[in-house]
């Protein structure tokens, strides 16, 4: 969503929730209607559980008062906003716009994804730039967490606990930012370290642990993780963890078949 970056300064409209929806949406060939709010006579609702005994977690307006609702909540984004008569502060304001575009939940799919997007788009007003934080994939992380809250105070007028679980997600998000960009910078670093190093079983390995990402390979890479990933010998995949160790891409810990290896990355280069 490189648009919400280069136009995040910009009052928020109809069309530019209507674009945005198209962007992400277009793919999705079941669904009645992309790029608009939604018109179905079904009942808009969260629900969980059998399909012959659905949990409904809440039942958003109907979709003959998505025109009028989201009038008001346009009107309320852009007058909340830093140069708006109504500013709000940064977390409250990024925190309220999810919360209250999520109980409108104006489009048939997408609203989740929208409702972070939106909340991005505030908070970047707010600070004057971008915000390149990973709030969306902060709040898929926590996922389970996330709906709870929405279903609580989706039903309350009191949402200040809402409120504080947004901002300490945020604040969550930065981290995971910065050790994301971390993780990055180490990955170019340790490919300059070692180009032209490794033999084509090594390398596709040491690519598979690298798109594990910061948090790494689940419970590090053993033996039969690289025979299975290699299709190789025992003796060969022997040798190469070995040879991958002596060279400083790999820590080796552990002994017999809890052996594990690691990437060995410099983070404070």
């Amino acid at each position: 969503m490189l648009d919400v970056y280069s136009t995040y300064s910009e009052p928020l409209s109809h069309d530019t929730l209507f674009w945005w929806h198209d962007i992400l949406l277009s793919h999705d060939r079941h669904l009645e209607t992309i790029g608009a709010y939604r018109s179905h006579e079904d009942a808009m609702q969260i629900v969980s559980g059998r399909l012959d005994r659905p949990m409904v977690h809440f039942e958003a307006p109907s979709s003959h008062q998505v025109p009028a609702e989201m009038d008001q909540f346009v009107t309320w984004f852009n007058r909340t906003a830093p140069n708006g008569p109504e500013p709000l502060r940064a977390l409250i304001r990024a925190g309220l716009c999810h919360l209250y575009f999520e109980s409108i939940h104006p489009f048939e799919d997408g609203n989740g994804l929208l409702g972070r997007v939106l909340a991005e788009k505030s908070l970047a007003q707010n600070i004057g730039q971008p915000s390149l934080i990973a709030l969306a994939f902060t709040i898929e992380r926590e996922r389970k967490a996330y709906y709870d809250q929405l279903e609580r105070h989706q039903k309350t007028l009191d949402v200040t606990p809402w409120l504080v679980w947004f901002a300490e997600t945020v604040f969550t998000a930065q981290q995971v930012t910065l050790e994301r960009v971390g993780f990055f910078i180490a990955k170019t670093h340790f490919y300059e370290r070692h180009r032209d190093q490794f033999n084509a079983r090594q390398d596709k390995v040491i690519t598979r642990l690298f798109k594990a990402g910061p948090d790494g390979f689940n419970g590090g890479l053993s033996a039969e993780n690289y025979l299975s990933i290699t299709g190789t010998s025992r003796a060969t995949a022997t040798r190469d963890l070995q040879d991958l160790v002596e060279k400083g891409a790999l820590i080796r810990t552990g002994e017999l078949r809890y052996t594990r290896y690691w990437l060995k990355l410099v983070r404070d280069e």
